[in-house]
């Protein structure tokens, strides 16, 4: 957080306007969607224990992490985001981390496999409103030529989260019960709902622009309209989406089969994989960065090319965990996996963002998460789920396994995807900004 100052480089008359105190608006901002990350994570760590006191087959797993969690996280995002760009963003933000944060305690306390699915419906309804105004608070806070670098300290929230709920979630179960980091962790929600509230205020929309745009807002409909008609737009979005099938399908059960087919216990699940989580997917977001901004720079075409090509590393490191004789070497392959497995994030959110018009960007980046979360998060842990469940009456032993190979295929439709795109780049001579909106 020390690189970021709390001297914004921007004129006197828009510097009044800003939020003041920056630096706590990113750390408060990024504390929360580390939390958002961290409740979501929950069900995929703690899902051995959850099985056996529940009776919850691989099947209804999948279904409260994916299907059901999806229904309400993808459909609220969109009018959540327009609440919020009509209202107070830090009361939207305040009021959605409470309703999950409520909702995941809620989780701890359910007594059978019909509550635990309510509450987990809860918990996509509240983190729905969590990154929306989120974005918009962080670019009315800081100026162009800063915003990437405090997008890039944001954005480390999930590979955070994500280390700290293995850690945090797997050690306090394996000393007290799976009820309990669920019931901690929503108390802490709570508090921080509450202090988001009060700490921060709500910064002035356009504050920080250097130059203030008479563009109004984009219609609902017609943006709806050109992002499902624009080949780049949906190429990226299904590119994207087949990508957070394989994520998405693993994250969710990872944990349950590194225990249940290498196993695991989860004390060393607490320590080991959490940190493979914070290496590998931390790793891989600051890479993919980079390596992105430094493809760009000569085409656009790197857009494509750099998850096409990061996605086809990482399959072959990917079959290599899946047939690893134990755990160690198998967490270890994982971690190479996790590195090449998020390049596709930072460069679709960074086209969809350049190819549409300034007035368009909110809503467009709310139609990139419904497509590729809808797919990824609602199918992806779905899939796996029902197919493991499905091995298991053929017969199989090693049955989350066999599930697991079943999502190989789709490394080789997003890379197909991806081409298809940069393919499309390729020929393109026009912008669409340039049009109307």
């Amino acid at each position: 957080m020390a690189a970021v100052p709390d001297s914004l480089d921007i004129p006197p008359e828009t510097r009044r306007a800003a939020a003041p105190r920056p630096r706590l608006v990113l750390a408060a901002l990024t504390f929360v969607y580390v939390l958002n990350f961290l409740d979501r994570q929950l069900i995929g760590i703690l899902a051995k224990p959850i099985q056996d006191a529940l009776q919850v087959s691989d099947g209804q797993l999948g279904l409260i992490g994916g299907l059901y969690f999806a229904m309400f996280y993808c459909f609220i995002a969109i009018p959540v985001g327009w609440l919020a760009d009509r209202s107070n963003r830090i009361t939207v933000l305040s009021l959605a981390c409470a309703v999950w944060s409520g909702a995941t305690l809620a989780c701890g306390l359910a007594a059978n496999y019909g509550q635990l699915v309510a509450a987990r419906m809860l918990v996509g309804f509240g983190e729905a409103g969590g990154v929306p105004p989120s974005y918009a608070i962080i670019t009315d806070t800081f100026p162009p030529g800063r915003r990437a670098g405090a997008f890039g300290i944001y954005n480390l929230g999930p590979a955070i989260g994500a280390a700290i709920g293995v850690a945090f979630g797997a050690a306090v179960a394996a000393r007290f019960d799976w009820r309990a980091p669920f019931i901690v962790i929503g108390g802490v929600g709570i508090v921080t709902a509450l202090l988001v509230r009060l700490l921060l205020r709500e910064p002035e929309r356009g504050a920080t622009d250097p130059v203030r745009t008479s563009m109004g807002k984009a219609p609902f409909w017609p943006t709806l309209r050109m992002f499902f008609s624009n080949p780049v737009l949906l190429l990226a979005s299904l590119g994207s989406g087949a990508t957070q099938f394989v994520t998405y399908g693993l994250g969710n059960f990872a944990v349950l089969f590194l225990m249940r087919e290498k196993d695991m216990a989860l004390g060393e699940v607490a320590v080991w994989y959490a940190l493979v989580l914070a290496i590998g997917m931390g790793g891989g977001m600051v890479l993919s960065g980079w390596v992105v901004d430094r493809m760009t720079r000569r085409s656009r075409t790197g857009y494509a090319t750099a998850p096409a090509l990061s996605l086809a590393v990482a399959m072959p490191f990917y079959i290599a965990f899946l047939w690893a004789p134990g755990w160690p070497l198998a967490l270890l392959l994982l971690g190479v996996v996790m590195v090449f497995n998020y390049f596709y994030l930072s460069a679709s959110v960074a086209l969809v963002q350049e190819e549409v018009q300034p007035n368009q960007r909110v809503l467009s980046g709310a139609l990139l998460l419904l497509v590729m979360n809808f797919i990824g998060l609602g199918l992806g842990p779905t899939w796996v789920g029902f197919a493991s469940d499905w091995f298991k009456l053929q017969g199989q032993t090693d049955h989350l396994q066999a599930a697991l190979f079943t999502l190989t295929p789709f490394y080789l439709i997003a890379i197909a995807l991806f081409l298809w795109l940069a393919r499309l780049l390729r020929g393109a001579h026009s912008n669409p900004r340039r049009s109307p909106a």
